[in-house]
């Protein structure tokens, strides 16, 4: 298949020059409706107003909220100036905003006030004192010292920072012809995504995607669903995710389809927008369909314009994936399967693949997408049904992680493959089991947990001597995480005391759901904790 070769403001602009008056992007709860050329046009306004405030290109724009409709415009306005768009997690506290900020060295920052109960001021001004003292465009933290405008997405006045319409009519001073010349300045091979995933060892990194990455990712994940411009994608997942920033947006982009868009996910606002919308398509991980099927007022809503989708982020069983394709109307739902280094997507199912190769299998490679299945630690090929780690090559595998050499170094080989660190088999039919994962990576509701992580924050805590994190089997999530720790001496610390210390300094979703107190942990002869060990206690001692 011939790859594209445009950036994302040009995949835009093919859309807006073929379906200019097709619906871009519906908000049912803002009552919001823009045409492809009306969207485009708010897109080059904002374009020119980060070029006002001096964004270059290959500056690094942070942007911290959720689904809102100025993450949509911002995703594409900062593409068409070449500067580099580094998403946040919506959950992030300050002690992951703060490394993330200062890792990606971003300049501006993007964001909400405020997030399901947690004040984003707040939490910046903890990291940031100095706010009270800053005027526009003129920050000067101490801890974050390349960061120097920040745009608040909210009609309040706030001293320190731009407004999201003083961007839009800073625009208005920069001619036409300044933001062509930057768009003609651009090349396809342009880092113009970062998003921070974990590794080994567990400190996020920033994974640097260009155009040519994402455009074609996304335009292959379309391909996979047959999307058409009839098409109409309800997207519920967080934009600052692969999932929703590439598999939704892009892949919908890529087709001149519509988008049909949520805040935040809520299981009735979905189903009430694609019965109201008229939704062809539906992304989500198991947890969310799961919800939605469960919901009580589900028989309320008319879905029975649902036709695919793609479900990812875990497994899915297939009960769940039967439920949808019956009860939801989605019969050509698909799987998708891959991780951020990847662009995200490496395989897919197709629409017309039977139930059991969308729950057993996650599909075969997309075209210009190489696999092969190594034994572990080497780069020797296993036989087919022969389970080993996977490893891909192509258009999709990123150009590195940012700052980061060395680990760089270790996710891609000399050859150009990526060590995906997952166990897979490849079936004589073609098609990808994943196995296992070679990482201690937990996977809760879609959501990558590095243990490393929660393990470093938790060892900040005075009355703890060690501590090890490690997911355990659950119905809801999929994995739930639980704390081994070893107190120290004399301290009488409890299970709501670790709780109290995580609460507002690490996202909710990494707070361990289960926590053990223990004297010692289970060793190998050369003094490594044994996790596989650690694993089985938890299930043990949840059984009794």
């Amino acid at each position: 298949m011939t790859l594209l070769h445009e950036t994302v403001g040009e995949l835009l602009e093919k859309q807006v020059k073929y379906f200019p008056n097709h619906e871009a992007i519906i908000y049912p709860e803002l009552n919001l409706r823009k045409t492809y050329e009306e969207f485009n046009k708010e897109v080059n306004d904002a374009a020119k107003g980060f070029m006002a405030l001096g964004i270059s290109k290959g500056d690094h724009v942070a942007i911290w909220s959720d689904n809102k409709p100025e993450w949509l415009t911002t995703q594409f306005s900062t593409a068409k100036i070449g500067a580099v768009l580094v998403t946040v997690n919506t959950n992030y506290q300050a002690n992951e905003l703060e490394y993330l900020l200062k890792q990606s060295e971003a300049s501006t920052l993007i964001m909400a006030e405020n997030y399901k109960g947690t004040s984003y001021l707040e939490v910046l001004r903890n990291i940031c004192p100095e706010l009270d003292n800053a005027t526009p465009g003129n920050i000067k933290s101490k801890v974050l010292p390349k960061l120097k405008n920040i745009i608040v997405l909210s009609e309040t006045d706030y001293a320190f920072a731009y407004k999201w319409i003083d961007i839009m009519h800073a625009g208005k001073g920069i001619a036409e012809q300044d933001l062509t010349e930057r768009k003609a300045s651009l090349a396809m091979h342009d880092v113009i995504n970062m998003q921070y995933t974990s590794g080994t060892t567990g400190f996020p990194k920033g994974v640097m995607l260009t155009h040519y990455n994402i455009v074609n990712n996304g335009k292959q994940i379309a391909d996979c669903m047959k999307l058409t411009e009839s098409d109409r994608l309800c997207i519920p997942v967080p934009f600052f995710h692969c999932f929703g920033c590439v598999l939704g947006v892009l892949a919908a982009v890529s087709k001149g389809a519509t988008m049909v868009l949520v805040e935040q996910f809520d299981p009735e606002k979905v189903l009430k927008t694609v019965s109201q919308e008229r939704c062809t398509a539906l992304h989500g991980v198991p947890t969310m369909f799961i919800a939605e099927l469960n919901h009580p007022n589900f028989e309320r809503y008319d879905l029975s314009s649902l036709r695919t989708g793609i479900m990812s982020g875990s497994p899915c069983p297939m009960e769940v994936m039967t439920k949808v394709m019956e009860r939801m109307g989605a019969d050509e739902i698909t799987i998708a399967y891959g991780q951020t280094e990847a662009s995200p997507v490496i395989t897919q199912t197709k629409t017309d693949d039977a139930i059991e190769l969308r729950v057993s299998t996650v599909g075969m490679p997309h075209p210009n997408v190489e696999i092969k299945i190594v034994i572990p630690g080497t780069n020797k090929e296993q036989k087919r049904g022969v389970p080993g780690e996977l490893l891909t090559r192509g258009y999709h595998v990123m150009k590195g992680y940012y700052n980061n050499p060395e680990a760089t170094k270790q996710a891609i080989d000399e050859e150009g493959w990526l060590h995906t660190g997952d166990l897979a088999l490849l079936r004589e039919d073609g098609y990808l089991e994943i196995t296992g994962r070679m990482k201690d990576m937990i996977i809760r509701g879609g959501e990558n947990i590095y243990p490393r992580e929660i393990e470093e924050f938790l060892y900040q805590h005075s009355d703890i001597l060690d501590v090890q994190i490690v997911g355990v089997p659950d119905e809801k999530y999929g994995e739930e995480i639980m704390a081994w720790i070893i107190p120290k001496k004399e301290s009488t610390i409890s299970e709501a005391d670790i709780r109290t210390f995580c609460e507002g300094n690490i996202s909710w979703h990494k707070i361990p759901k289960y926590i053990a107190f223990v004297d010692e942990y289970p060793m190998t002869a050369s003094g490594k904790i044994q996790k596989y060990r650690l694993k089985e206690m938890a299930m043990q001692k949840l059984v009794e």
